[in-house]
């Protein structure tokens, strides 16, 4: 049996978006645990997998954000596919290689069928990490997107999330890095999901540095597989690397915005020259231009 289970913090969000994901891939007898946030992320996820555990037939357990929607109807068929191999313990939507921060995405990034579905500027899509080159799944990776987890039966019976990053900040980088440590693999899988946020990649800066240190203090710097630093940290190295990590954030919150502000135009300019009359005076329009270039002293283009 796959279990599908989700924290959540906002009903209405649940609702509207992470629960007809599930709905449209839960196959019958399916179980789906929904219960409310208790805390901070890590120990709401506890709790799902706690009671996931007790669950003898379990093939896996799929972790949803309230805020993600599985959009592939062939989702629990990827999933079986993707843990096929024993080794597998952890599966995700997009991941990276050459993850050292609790900015994973700015490793090497493998991402599926992924859409960012935003509000402002009238709404739109947005493919997910456009600001890069992505690499298509499936890949082994040492980290995955959060806001979707397809965990193994070993995982969901041997591990649990760290409690001590209270801020949630890098949560799935510290688990992927224990998975990875007890000799198990992390996998990026071509799933169709769609991530209802805002444009912004991070929302609270201050809080996102915060949780960098606790994550970086953790691992003492260093993630499973990352290169060996010639010297121990100091608060202020690490202090600087967070800052570093939020401002590229901001940069790519920044692009993401600017394609976002573009997408209401183009939406204006087809409305506008998609009709009947802007069809019927292109002639005129073309003339008068012939007539503009004439009175310049320029020769109108054949």
């Amino acid at each position: 049996m796959i279990v599908f289970a989700s924290s959540i913090r906002e009903p209405a969000d649940y609702a509207a978006r992470a629960q007809p994901g599930i709905e449209r891939a839960a196959e019958p007898g399916s179980k789906v645990l929904a219960f409310a946030a208790v805390g901070s992320v890590c120990r709401s996820y506890n709790l799902l997998l706690d009671q996931a555990a007790g669950i003898e037939d379990l093939e896996a357990l799929v972790l949803v954000g309230e805020d993600m929607e599985i959009a592939d109807p062939g989702f629990c068929a990827k999933v079986r596919a993707a843990l096929a191999d024993p080794d597998v313990a952890l599966v995700g939507c997009a991941g990276a290689t050459g993850v050292q921060t609790a900015a994973w995405w700015d490793g090497a990034v493998y991402c599926g069928d992924v859409i960012h579905r935003y509000s402002e500027f009238g709404g739109g899509d947005l493919d997910a990490y456009g600001w890069g080159r992505v690499g298509r799944p499936p890949a082994e990776v040492e980290a995955v997107d959060g806001h979707l987890l397809v965990l193994s039966p070993w995982a969901a019976r041997e591990l649990r999330f760290d409690e001590n990053l209270h801020t949630g900040v890098g949560f799935e980088v510290d688990f992927a890095a224990r998975v990875r440590q007890a000799g198990r693999k992390v996998l990026a899988a071509d799933l169709h999901v769609i991530h209802h946020r805002g444009v912004d990649l991070v929302g609270d800066l201050d809080v996102w540095a915060e949780g960098h240190l606790d994550l970086a203090e953790k691992w003492e710097g260093r993630l499973p597989g990352a290169p060996p630093r010639p010297e121990d940290w100091k608060t202020r190295a690490r202090l600087a690397e967070a800052e570093r990590e939020a401002a590229r954030a901001q940069a790519y919150s920044v692009f993401s915005r600017r394609e976002a502000q573009l997408v209401p135009l183009e939406r204006e300019l087809t409305a506008m020259t998609d009709t009947t009359g802007w069809r019927l005076t292109a002639p005129l329009r073309q003339l008068n231009a012939l007539r503009r270039r004439a009175r310049g002293g320029s020769r109108p283009a054949r």
